[in-house]
């Protein structure tokens, strides 16, 4: 048995999200698209494996996937077939074969978010499906300083919509960069793992900071709470992009 790993990027505007199980259970998600193709391509039926499922909205400059196949089909060949069959916004990057051991979800050692802001003085025709367009000036140094609050191990449930979950909700962040040019700021975190819309959450506390509507200590009185602002909005998913996962 070969297995197969995959670099895929994606617009997730149209798409139920990288996967949607139980009661939410889609056949509209980005995993689907691909295991039709798999499924066609191999005659088989596997199981795709995933770096960071993304949610719904959400793109994907580089996520990674894998499955095992007893398919004879060179890498090549495979990325062909998939950029043929695929819809037209999805599309797989790369495909090289790997050791039996490499699992997509479990061997992921971090990932990589951006959001983008988009704050020039008209709203970006071309990208306004891709930016968050934000009506008045931010304040970067205060959204640097609540986002170097950030940074470290800490619990964080009350920056997610998690309920009840068996599983920690420690996570470790090890880095939040804002980056501005005058049309466009860029929030990038990265952590060992994300909670389900934590990235969502966390650019949306940032995003207020960066209003002047809270200050960059509301981050320390989150953790200290432990339970989520509901006041604070969750930055809209189309400015977020999974875009990168480390092994």
């Amino acid at each position: 048995m070969r297995n197969i790993k995959i670099t895929i990027e994606y617009d997730g505007g149209r798409y139920d999200g990288w996967q949607r199980l139980g009661k939410d259970e889609s056949s509209n998600t980005v995993e689907q698209k691909l295991l039709e193709v798999i499924r066609k391509m191999t005659n088989e039926n596997p199981t795709l494996n995933c770096g960071s499922r993304t949610e719904v909205g959400v793109h994907a400059y580089e996520q990674i996937a894998n499955f095992q196949t007893k398919s004879s089909m060179r890498p090549l060949e495979m990325k062909h077939y998939f950029n043929r069959y695929l819809p037209r916004d999805i599309a797989v990057t790369y495909v090289e074969e790997v050791p039996e051991r490499f699992h997509a979800t479990l061997n992921a050692k971090s990932k990589t978010y951006l959001y983008r802001i988009a704050i020039g003085d008209t709203i970006p025709v071309f990208d306004r499906k891709y930016v968050y367009y934000c009506f008045g000036k931010l304040n970067i140094d205060k959204m640097r300083e609540a986002g170097e609050l950030l940074v470290g191990t800490h619990d964080f449930k009350a920056f997610s919509t998690v309920k009840k979950s068996k599983k920690s909700t420690v996570r470790t962040v090890e880095s939040v960069d804002i980056y501005s040019d005058g049309n466009e700021v860029q929030i990038t975190m990265k952590a060992n793992d994300f909670l389900h819309n934590m990235a969502r959450i966390i650019a949306g506390v940032l995003i207020e900071v960066g209003e002047e509507v809270r200050e960059p200590q509301i981050i320390t009185e989150i953790f200290e709470s432990g339970v989520r602002n509901e006041e604070i909005e969750m930055a809209d998913a189309k400015g977020l992009f999974l875009q990168e996962i480390e092994y």
